[in-house]
C-alpha cells in the first residue's frame, strides 16, 4: 500500500508532492504542541501569584512548591514519551494523541481550580503525563506523512512552534496576570487552555488521519511497556530531584543525601535492567545499544545540559522582575519577548542553514546561546538593582533566543543520524525524555542556588531585597550559562552532516 506522502505519478521527481492532509494534520498536532510547551514557561510569571494566593487557608506556599510546579511538569512530560510513542505505533497515533489531549485539557480545569499548594503539584504532574502522551504523535506523523525531502521544513516549522510557545509563555502569562489580578489571575494562566484543548480535540477527530488511513501497520506486540525499567527510571529521577530542590528550604539534613545517592543507585540499576531485559528478548524502555554509539551518547548529553540550561532562563528573571524588583507579571512577561523575536527569526532559518551549513548552525546556535547567558550573567554582577531595566537585557536575550531557534529545529535530526535508520523512533523518544528530564534538572538546580543566595542575605529594606534578587540571579544564571557552555563544547560530538533523503550520515 503507497503511502499518503508519494509522490503522484505526474509530479516532479525534485520534489515530491506534499498531501494537504498532512499540512492539515501538521497544524492540528502543532497547536496541540504549542498548548503544551506553553506550559512550560506561562507559568513562570504567576510563581509569586501562586506562591501568595494557591493556599485556600491564605497560607504562603514555600519557595520549594515553585520548583516542583515547574519541575514536576517537565518530569512527567519527559517519563511519558518514550511508553506514549510505543503505545502509539501498537495503537494509532491519532487516538493516544487524542486521549492525552483531553487528559490535559481536564488537568489544565484541574490546576486552575486547586485549592492548596499540595493539589496543584498533583494536578501539574497529571498535565505533565498528559501532554508526555500526546506529544510524541507529533514527530510520529512527520515521519508518516511528510516525504523525505519536505521533512526539514516541517521539523523547522516544529522548532519555531517550540521556541515561540515556550518564549511566548511569559507574555502571555503576564497579559493575563495584568488584566484579572493577582488573586484569581494565575488560575486563568492554566484556564487558556480549555478552549484551545476543546477546539484542537475537535479538530484531531476530524483531520488527524487514522491508521488505515496513513497505510502503516500496527508494531508487532513486543512483550508490552517495559514496567520495571520505567518504575526504576522514574523513582531514580525522582530521587535525585527530591533533593535537589527541598535541600535548599530544610538545610540539607542527612535525608537530602541519602535520597540522592539513592537515586543515583536506581539510575545504575535502571540501565543493568535494561542490559538483562534486552538480552531475554524483550523491547526495552531505553535500548542499551544506542549507548554503543559514542556520538549518541554525547548527543543525549547535549540534549539533556542544553534544556537545563534554556528553560531555567525565565524561572530566574521572573522572580528578579516581580519580588526583586517589584514589577508587574505584564512588566515581567514583556522582558522575554526579544527573546521570542530571536527563537522566531532563528527557527525560520534553521532548515536552510543547517542544510548549507551543517553542524555548524548547532555550533553556532550554543555559541549565541551561551555569550547571551553570559552577558546577563555579567550585567547582574556590574549593574544596580535602581539601574537595571528590560533595555539592557534587550540584546542578550535577543541573541540568546536567535541561538536558541537555530537550535532547537536542527538538534533532534543531528542527534538521531548518530544511529542507524532502523533506530531512529527509539532514539527520538530518548532524546525527547533527555530534554524533559533536563528541563526538570536545570529548574531544580537553579531554584536551588537562587534561592539559597536570597535566603543567606540580610534583608532589611526593599532595597536589600532587590539587590538580594540581583546576586541570587547572577548566581543561578552563571549556572544556566555554564550549561550553555556546556552544550557548545558537547556538539562538537556530533556528526557534521545529516543526510536530508533519510541516508546515513557523514560523519566526517
Amino acid at each position: 500500500m503507497s503511502s499518503p506522502a508519494s509522490a503522484p505519478s505526474g509530479a516532479p521527481t525534485g520534489a515530491p508532492a506534499v498531501p494537504r492532509v498532512a499540512w492539515n494534520t501538521l497544524i492540528v498536532l502543532l497547536v496541540g504542541m504549542f498548548m503544551a510547551l506553553l506550559d512550560t514557561t506561562i507559568v513562570n510569571v504567576a510563581l509569586p501569584s501562586i506562591r501568595d494566593h494557591v493556599n485556600s487557608d491564605g497560607r504562603a506556599a514555600n519557595e520549594d512548591v515553585l520548583a516542583w510546579v515547574i519541575s514536576g511538569y517537565a518530569l512527567a512530560f519527559g517519563l511519558a514519551l518514550i511508553p506514549a510513542g510505543r503505545l502509539g505505533d501498537r495503537f494509532g497515533h491519532k487516538w493516544v494523541f487524542f486521549t492525552g489531549l483531553a487528559l490535559f485539557t481536564a488537568a489544565s480545569l484541574a490546576c486552575g481550580l486547586a485549592a492548596s499548594d499540595t493539589q496543584l503539584i498533583i494536578f501539574r504532574v497529571v498535565q505533565g503525563l498528559a501532554g508526555g502522551i500526546f506529544v510524541p504523535a507529533v514527530t510520529a506523523f512527520v515521519q508518516i506523512l511528510f516525504p523525505a525531502r519536505s521533512r526539514g521544513k516541517a521539523f523547522a516549522i516544529m522548532g519555531a512552534v517550540i521556541g515561540v510557545s515556550s518564549a511566548l509563555g511569559p507574555v502571555i502569562g503576564g497579559l493575563i496576570i495584568q488584566w484579572f489580578g493577582t488573586t484569581h489571575g494565575w488560575r486563568l494562566v492554566f484556564g487558556v487552555n480549555l478552549p484551545i484543548g476543546v477546539l484542537a480535540l475537535i479538530a484531531a477527530a476530524i483531520f488527524i488521519p487514522n491508521r488505515a488511513q496513513t497505510g502503516v501497520a500496527a508494531a508487532a506486540k513486543s512483550g508490552g511497556v517495559d514496567g520495571v525499567g520505567l518504575f526504576l527510571l522514574s523513582a531514580g529521577l525522582v530521587g535525585i530531584l527530591v533533593p535537589l530542590i527541598e535541600g535548599q528550604s530544610t538545610g540539607w539534613p542527612a535525608w537530602t543525601y541519602i535520597v540522592l545517592a539513592a537515586g543515583i543507585i536506581l539510575i545504575v540499576l535502571f540501565a543493568l535492567w535494561e542490559v538483562q531485559y534486552t538480552k531475554r528478548g524483550n523491547s526495552p524502555l531505553v535500548p542499551p545499544h544506542l549507548f554503543s554509539h559514542p556520538a549518541f551518547t554525547g548527543g543525549v548529553v547535549l540534549a539533556l545540559v542544553y534544556f537545563a540550561a534554556f528553560t531555567s532562563i525565565f524561572f530566574t528573571i521572573s522572580l528578579l522582575w516581580q519580588v526583586g524588583l517589584a514589577h508587574t507579571a505584564l512588566e515581567s512577561g514583556l522582558v522575554s519577548i526579544p527573546f521570542a523575536i530571536g527563537s522566531i527569526i532563528g527557527a525560520s532559518q534553521s532548515d536552510r542553514l543547517a542544510s548549507r551549513l551543517g553542524r555548524n548552525v548547532l555550533v553556532i546556535g550554543t555559541a549565541l546561546v551561551a555569550l547571551g547567558l553570559g552577558a546577563l550573567w555579567i550585567i547582574m554582577l556590574t549593574v544596580d538593582a535602581k539601574d537595571l531595566t528590560s533595555w539592557i537585557l534587550l540584546a542578550p536575550l535577543f541573541f540568546a533566543g536567535l541561538g536558541n531557534g537555530m537550535f532547537i529545529a536542527p538538534n533532534a535530526q543531528f542527534i538521531v543520524a548518530t544511529v542507524d535508520r532502523t533506530e531512529a523512533g527509539a532514539a527520538s523518544g530518548v532524546i525527547g525524555t533527555v530534554q524533559r528530564v533536563g528541563s526538570a534538572i536545570g529548574i531544580a538546580v537553579v531554584s536551588s542556588v537562587l534561592f539559597a543566595i536570597v535566603s543567606g542575605s540580610v534583608i532589611r529594606s526593599k532595597d536589600d531585597l532587590a539587590t538580594a534578587f540581583i546576586h541570587a540571579s547572577a548566581g543561578s544564571l552563571a549556572v544556566s550559562a555554564a550549561f550553555a557552555l556546556a552544550a557548545f563544547l558537547l556538539v562538537f560530538a556530533l556528526p557534521r552532516r545529516v543526510n536530508q533523503f533519510g541516508g546515513a550520515p557523514a560523519h566526517e
